[in-house]
């Protein structure tokens, strides 16, 4: 079977119409793909309450595990034919873990004493606080009631300011050098 022919990376602005269409389709496709996912797995994750130690261990491994989809996300934009939109990817599938994660700790806090938060947290609701501090919204109906909790949150509200900024600028940086891959390979004509 004869290899298809590497093009090599390409701008979303390169394409014809119909590429580029089935092209951010499919990375729409992805990225509510990997929602469905990690929001369903999150509604079956089965929920215990944790100790102090427990919960900041959870946080690190989630950080850990935020970290490890971003770099092997970053290694897929620099390395894909569409970097750009492999980027809007990459951003897509970072946001969710990261929110899933906090929203699981959140739930874990609640179920183990029910007034860490101002109303006991059921798996919408966590993940609805969790939304609503990433926002910044912060509609304060549901609020941070203990030490534990107040800690998780500020963490959570520093790591976001992470995501917003460093995150999104690393992926755009991703993408640029995916796209200077084209320049650094000879032409086929």
């Amino acid at each position: 079977m004869a290899e298809k022919p590497s093009v090599g990376p390409r701008r979303l602005s390169d394409l014809d119409h119909r590429e580029r269409l089935r092209a951010v389709l499919r990375t729409a496709a992805m990225i509510g793909f990997a929602w469905v996912v990690l929001i369903g797995v999150f509604y079956i994750d089965p929920v215990g309450d944790r100790s102090a130690l427990r919960i900041f261990l959870r946080l690190g491994a989630d950080i850990a595990l935020v970290i490890a989809v971003l770099a092997w996300q970053t290694h897929q934009i620099v390395n894909d034919d569409l970097p750009e939109l492999r980027a809007v990817q990459g951003l897509g599938i970072v946001i969710p873990v990261f929110l899933v994660a906090f929203s699981a700790i959140y739930l874990s806090l609640s179920h183990g004493r029910a007034s860490t938060f101002s109303e006991p947290l059921d798996h919408t609701r966590a993940l609805y606080f969790t939304i609503s501090v990433f926002s910044t919204v912060g509609f304060g109906d549901i609020a941070p009631r203990t030490d534990l909790s107040r800690i998780v949150v500020s963490i959570q509200m520093l790591l976001d300011l992470v995501i917003i900024g460093a995150v999104v600028r690393l992926l755009i940086n991703a993408a640029k050098v995916g796209l200077s891959r084209s320049q650094d390979q000879p032409s086929n004509t």
